[in-house]
């Protein structure tokens, strides 16, 4: 499947970096504090900023301290992340200026993470602190595309979340590209489980998986 578009717009845990069992060890340590009954594993809402999630698990006088102590977990074990297969390779294909990570982590996150896994950081990296709104919101995918100086109309996004799919599509992006097994049904215009299907080219980004395209109809 070939999608024209000029640019792409990556999220960042679960598409490019594998960070979710490192992430589970810093919510787990930070639940025994601050929300005894939270279990990440199956409670937790991907794709979406960790202050919007707290916002639900504490009080909101416990709101600042609570964030702080799970940004500090986060930051402690950002190191420890491995690639998401072909995301190195693919993001080396890809002209400077032509990409960008936008993505629900905080910045020091997410810069260690992607170093850690082997990635040339992009210019552009939209984080929790670049925005107000988070996912699923517009606004974050809004600023990617605004960083690029594309419209988001003629972006790709890759994503593994239902709330960066909503926030995708919000802001206009019409091509969407569903990776892993977390999107719980979101609309997406192909689907691959890592990114050694996917490349990008002079025509545009092409999925070759015949997976990508059946579930892609399937879903519509």
């Amino acid at each position: 499947m070939d999608f024209a578009v000029d640019a792409i717009l990556f999220d960042c845990d679960g598409v490019l970096v594998d960070s979710l069992e490192t992430a589970a060890h810093a919510w787990d340590a930070w639940a025994r504090d601050f929300a005894p009954d939270f279990d990440f594993r199956s409670q937790m809402t991907h794709g979406a900023r960790s202050s919007d999630v707290i916002a639900t698990l504490v009080e909101p006088e416990r709101h600042a301290e609570a964030v702080a102590a799970l940004d500090a977990a986060e930051v402690a074990l950002a190191h420890e992340t491995s690639p998401v297969p072909g995301a190195v390779e693919l993001s080396e294909r890809i002209p400077e200026g032509r990409w960008a990570v936008v993505t629900s982590g905080i910045r020091e996150v997410a810069r260690t993470r992607l170093r850690a896994a082997g990635f040339t950081l992009p210019e552009h990296i939209i984080t929790a602190e670049d925005v107000t709104r988070g996912k699923p919101d517009a606004e974050p995918y809004a600023r990617g595309a605004a960083a690029l100086g594309v419209p988001a109309h003629r972006c790709a996004v890759l994503e593994d979340a239902a709330a960066g799919v909503k926030a995708a599509r919000a802001a206009g992006v019409q091509v969407v590209i569903g990776v892993g097994d977390h999107l719980d049904g979101a609309f997406v215009d192909a689907h691959v489980e890592d990114l050694r299907e996917v490349s990008f080219g002079e025509r545009g980004l092409s999925v070759k998986s015949p997976y990508a395209a059946s579930t892609s109809a399937e879903t519509r």
